[in-house]
């Protein structure tokens, strides 16, 4: 019997440049896999408008100051955080699914959509804190990073690992991600609290990193996420 495990996601956020490649690398291929071929490898970006299954946040804040004497002092910040679906351990999105569409694979712990039980009542995304599961207004269901369970089954890591050229991203069993890595500062603004999904994601927080629900700054770029 196959031992169950659960898969998730590793973070450095003092390596990311906020590049994007992860979110195009995964874009085309989510493209190619709703569209019925895995192997489209252009015009991805400009199909499928408004569902993003890993996106880059920009989060930034801080002032100068003038200290009256013609100095000036400035606690000014900006970092990325690049964020997909977590495969949380306590799924909101799946206890809010009526139809069981949403589910939590028993094997991996990878949270998956069964198209056809899908009603395409949106459920699941207004739960999720993470914005994770993406509406196909084309086809009327909803769909969400998949953790690249085929590519795993081949030995690869998902599209979005491989193509980050900073390696700041990593995927594997939580057991070899902590053992790799270490705990990991769970979360970071602007993501919400770890303890509302208990998400698989180990972060490691750079220097400028707030802690999630500071408030001290905020996503300047949310006409991309």
């Amino acid at each position: 019997m196959t031992e169950e495990v659960q898969y998730g996601f590793y973070f450095d956020n003092s390596k990311c440049t906020g590049c994007k490649t992860c979110h195009i690398a995964c874009k085309d291929r989510m493209v190619g896999k709703l569209r019925g071929n895995d192997d489209i490898q252009t015009n991805g970006v400009a199909n499928l408008p408004g569902i993003l299954w890993r996106r880059v946040y920009e989060y930034g804040g801080g002032v100068w100051s003038e200290n009256g004497n013609g100095s000036y002092e400035q606690d000014v910040f900006a970092y990325y955080v690049s964020v997909g679906c977590n495969h949380c351990s306590s799924p909101v999105c799946v206890k809010a699914c009526p139809t069981g569409a949403m589910h939590k694979r028993k094997a991996d712990g990878l949270v998956l959509v069964e198209e056809s039980l899908c009603i395409g009542c949106g459920s699941c995304s207004r739960a999720c804190p993470y914005d994770a599961p993406q509406m196909d207004t084309e086809r009327k269901v909803m769909t969400k990073c998949d953790g690249c369970y085929d590519r795993l089954a081949e030995g690869k890591k998902p599209v979005c690992v491989e193509a980050c050229p900073l390696r700041a991203l990593d995927f594997d069993t939580m057991e070899n991600l902590r053992a790799k890595y270490g705990d990991g500062d769970a979360h970071i603004a602007p993501l919400p609290s770890a303890s509302i999904t208990h998400p698989n994601l180990l972060i490691k927080a750079g220097s400028k990193a707030q802690p999630a629900g500071s408030g001290s700054g905020s996503v300047l770029n949310e006409a991309e996420v």
